[in-house]
């Protein structure tokens, strides 16, 4: 009478393994926020919004808005901050920018 009264092996909850868990989307910036673009040689730029699956940025001081994927984008450090915020205020001393 060997196995008669054997009750079958069914896995437990914590013998499956746990689905694949998509992963998590890029928090979206305030409005306004320097982030670095890393795709385009680390430009600077001003997160104005969202276009899609893409991310809309400004250069910071002023000019045509670029897209780029959330993953290539990180928040600017504040040497980066820094000095493209005293870009701007320069550019704006000379006449160049508003």
């Amino acid at each position: 009478m060997d196995g008669e009264n054997v009750r079958p092996i069914t896995p437990t909850p914590s013998d499956t393994p746990a689905p694949a868990l998509a992963p998590a989307p890029d928090p979206v910036p305030a409005l306004g926020t320097l982030v670095v673009d890393t795709s385009r040689a680390d430009r600077v730029g001003e997160f104005r919004g969202v276009a899609g699956p893409y991310w809309s940025l400004r250069p910071v001081g002023g000019g045509v808005e670029w897209e780029v994927a959330p993953r290539h984008v990180r928040p600017a450090v504040l040497m980066e901050q820094l000095r493209a915020r005293t870009a701007r205020l320069n550019a704006r001393s000379r006449g160049e920018v508003l």
